[in-house]
């Protein structure tokens, strides 16, 4: 593959240029490339999975510009040549992560603090915690929020709970195209 730089001849050529080669233009460079070759016999079921789930990160990528937030924010993210739809499609690929959860200040008491480190390759949306009795009963439930450094969310506990012993808090951190990560810590 040759990239072309405000070369008179080739700038702004795309298309084909016979059976032979390919021209593309991207960010103002024309890349010239050998014709792809036709694609043979049938695709595999996990092909036709990873098509289908590509067909829905391109979906996700048009819709994110829509919103003029959203585009500016994967746009800012854009780097060495990439678009905003570059960084939105590539950020519908990966779900978030939950690093750690940390229950050493909740001490079951109205004000207790769970924090959570959750990371994603491009943001982090949402993390919410849920804490249920070693029964299964409810106790509370919430948004955290997202602490100054940007990677730990605070959840600040609402109700007081007797007993921690067999409880547990179930978190599920989302990021902009919609994916959940759950997560759960016994106290």
């Amino acid at each position: 593959m040759a990239e072309s730089n405000n070369n008179v001849i080739t700038h702004g050529l795309s298309g084909k240029l016979g059976d032979l080669i390919v021209f593309r233009n991207r960010n103002g460079k024309t890349i010239v490339a050998n014709k792809p070759a036709p694609r043979t016999g049938e695709l595999s079921e996990a092909q036709k999975e990873h098509q289908k789930f590509f067909q829905e990160a391109t979906i996700y990528g048009k819709a994110a510009l829509t919103d003029p937030a959203t585009k500016a924010g994967y746009a800012a993210a854009a780097s060495n040549g990439e678009t905003a739809y570059n960084v939105a499609v590539a950020d519908f690929f990966h779900a978030p992560n939950i690093d750690e959860i940390n229950e050493s200040n909740s001490r079951g008491k109205i004000g207790g603090t769970i924090k959570v480190k959750a990371t994603d390759d491009f943001k982090v949306a949402e993390v919410s915690v849920a804490i249920y009795n070693a029964d299964g009963s409810g106790v509370q439930h919430g948004l955290a929020v997202q602490s100054a450094n940007g990677v730990e969310w605070v959840y600040t506990a609402t109700a007081n709970n007797a007993s921690l012993d067999g409880d547990k808090i179930i978190v599920r951190v989302s990021d902009l195209p919609g994916h959940l990560t759950p997560g759960e810590k016994s106290f």
